[in-house]
């Protein structure tokens, strides 16, 4: 070959070569790029959500937007027909129950009024009876009854706001008669099968005590007594003899079930326990007397069958929906039909209708249609080392694409604090993800599922212990090079937003900016304004947390409110003007304190909102907001 002619190929080569290099780096940042999804699908209120049987097992029923507020609608299931049932444009439905007598009971928070409606519908004539329309008031649900379907046996904190006294409500006259009057000290109350209340649990604040009686006639006993570090929680009476199942961590560290003996209180015997966390849930079914399963939850959810038949149908349902994350929502009275709801880390799951006897799955619906699970992220769970030594769990979302060092970081500690962060969707998860940015959820000490010395491990370290455990997690991020010390944002409601105001108050070496949701800015005034129903907890928070009188300098020393000197950092505040825990002059106050002293704060208050905003559009615009207030603070570009 002459040098000319092999110049000449070996330049064609070269040149060749080159193409395949730009061609693999092209088709590389193709697929590391990420389609940014919208807002909206993320945020959107699903399109049929919360769904139930009925007890005939010929209807589901469910909630769908009408006019921008959520009402209920029943499909049948002979023809599959839709009907919408209610149709208030005002105030949505809030939540609502079967009767087994087919009517369908729900309610309304008339927000500007703070006002509360219960109301009954019969599916057969559509009907609707207002039952309830009561100022200031909570309601809650104790039992149905198989044997006096009209009747429904609620709490109501009508006749004294700090107390919740046991009526029984007719839904087809409307009439409500006392129960039992609440003395002063029940919390809590707890029927047998036949909706007739049989324990209560009391409280002085610190210590609980459960009381059982034989009947309606005989007076309540105290059979267990136990103070705020341990509990009891009843599940169901077993229907054989006096005998009822129960959480407890009393004598063991993780919650387990178990049956006692309700004339002694003694626990007989332990039905089901894990070292590795706390039980959280029994499913059982009262028509059969059976536990069917328990749950609990370490990195990940768990289950595990007690019941034949209940196991079988759940081996059934996970070979047919490989993958998720499976829980029973309802049945119908027969228990051969099922509403079963799925979900995993990156799909918000879907509904369906499932068939015992033929093992027939339909599908009813998509929590949310507009969301590939393709294009989102996994949660990661995660451990590291406090610098106390204490081992401390959580998870880690990482944003799609190659990179996965030195990324901006969003930090969200929980509400609480007595509360967790879980496996599963979250959509403000994915959608901080998916603009780029790595997600850590921390379950610092006083978390619960861990166990009863983890949880009390957090007791008076609001400002402590729990703040050093966020801190640690942080640093440990930085550490394993995840993280990008320059780039660090937390973002958290309630709790969560006490936190985040703490990390940048005390710690602004930390955290670019922060977002707080319904914050928590001064135990003072929380303790001091929380509503009357919620007083009998205020000597066990007290306990927990710390007491205004004798914890006074601690208390002050963590306040935001007290602290806004120390806030340099970039801030985004959102807050309901009808949230019953806020302060709202107080809160007002603390952003004008902040802008004197040239913070950079966007403070959002919307009114007719609670504690989450239940409106759309207010939905749409909070999230809007984060996302540029991120991108301006974190400096991340798509």
């Amino acid at each position: 070959m002459k040098f000319g002619v092999f110049v000449i190929v070996m330049l064609n080569r070269i040149k060749y070569l080159l193409i395949v290099l730009l061609l693999q780096a092209l088709c590389s940042c193709n697929r590391d790029k990420v389609r940014q999804i919208p807002v909206r699908d993320f945020f959107k209120t699903p399109e049929k959500s919360f769904f139930k049987i009925s007890p005939d097992g010929k209807y589901v029923s469910y909630l769908k937007p009408f006019k921008d507020k959520q009402n209920l609608f029943i499909q049948s299931l002979a023809d599959g027909k839709e009907e919408m049932v209610t149709s208030f444009d005002d105030y949505p439905v809030r939540d609502y129950f079967w009767t087994y007598n087919n009517q369908l009971v729900f309610s309304q928070d008339i927000i500007a009024l703070d006002q509360f409606k219960l109301y009954a519908l019969d599916i057969n004539t559509h009907q609707l009876h207002n039952l309830i329309t009561q100022d200031k008031v909570r309601v809650r649900l104790l039992s149905r009854s198989r044997k006096q379907p009209d009747i429904i046996t609620i709490s109501l904190n009508k006749r004294n706001p700090a107390n919740f006294d046991v009526y029984r409500l007719n839904l087809k006259t409307g009439e409500m008669k006392l129960y039992i009057a609440n003395p002063g000290n029940i919390v809590d109350w707890f029927s047998d099968d036949d909706g007739n209340i049989r324990l209560a649990k009391a409280s002085d604040g610190v210590d609980n005590t459960i009381l059982y009686r034989t009947t309606d006639d005989a007076p309540f006993k105290p059979i267990i007594k136990t103070n705020f570090k341990n509990s009891v929680d009843p599940i169901a009476f077993t229907g054989k003899g006096n005998t009822f199942y129960a959480l407890s961590n009393v004598n063991r560290d993780k919650s387990a079930l178990v049956e006692i003996d309700a004339a002694t209180g003694t626990e007989k015997k332990v039905i089901y326990a894990t070292d590795k966390a706390d039980v959280l849930e029994v499913g059982y079914s009262r028509r059969n007397h059976v536990l069917e399963y328990v749950s609990w939850e370490d990195a990940k959810p768990h289950k595990q069958y007690l019941d034949t038949s209940a196991g079988k149908i759940y081996a059934d349902l996970k070979r047919q929906l490989q993958g998720s994350v499976i829980r029973f929502a309802d049945r119908d009275s027969a228990g051969k039909k099922f509403v079963i709801s799925t979900y995993t880390d990156r799909s918000p799951g879907s509904n369906y209708l499932y068939e015992s006897e033929t093992g027939r799955l339909t599908q009813l619906s998509d929590n949310n249609n507009g969301i590939n699970p393709n294009e989102l992220c996994a949660m990661q769970p995660v451990s590291f080392k406090a610098s106390d030594g204490l081992t401390i769990n959580g998870y880690l979302t990482l944003p799609q694409g190659g990179n996965k060092t030195n990324l901006p970081i969003v930090v969200m500690p929980h509400d609480g604090p007595w509360n967790r962060n879980r496996w599963g969707y979250s959509a403000e998860v994915q959608f901080l993800a998916n603009r780029g940015y790595a997600v850590f959820q921390v379950n610092y000490r006083g978390s619960t599922g861990y166990g009863k010395a983890f949880f009390s491990a957090g007791f008076k370290q609001v400002g402590g212990k729990i703040q050093t455990d966020i801190q640690d997690g942080v640093k440990w991020l930085i550490n394993q090079k995840i993280a990008d010390p320059k780039r660090i944002a937390m973002f958290g409601g309630g709790f969560g937003g006490f936190s985040a105001l703490y990390g940048v108050s005390f710690h602004p070496e930390l955290y670019n900016c922060a977002i707080v949701q319904y914050g928590l800015i001064n135990f003072f005034t929380f303790f001091k304004d929380a509503p009357p129903y919620a007083k009998p907890f205020l000597q066990m928070n007290y306990e927990m947390v710390g007491n205004p009188e004798t914890d006074a300098i601690q208390l002050r020393a963590i306040s935001p409110v007290f602290h806004a000197d120390k806030i340099k950092a970039p801030l985004l505040i959102f807050q309901g003007e009808k949230d019953p825990r806020a302060n709202i002059s107080e809160l007002n106050q603390f952003v004008r304190e902040l802008r004197k002293r040239n913070v950079p704060v966007t403070y959002i208050l919307k009114a007719n909102e609670r504690k989450f905003f239940r409106s759309e559009h207010n939905r749409m615009e909070m999230y809007a907001q984060i996302e540029k207030f991120l991108d301006n603070n974190l400096k991340v570009k798509p």
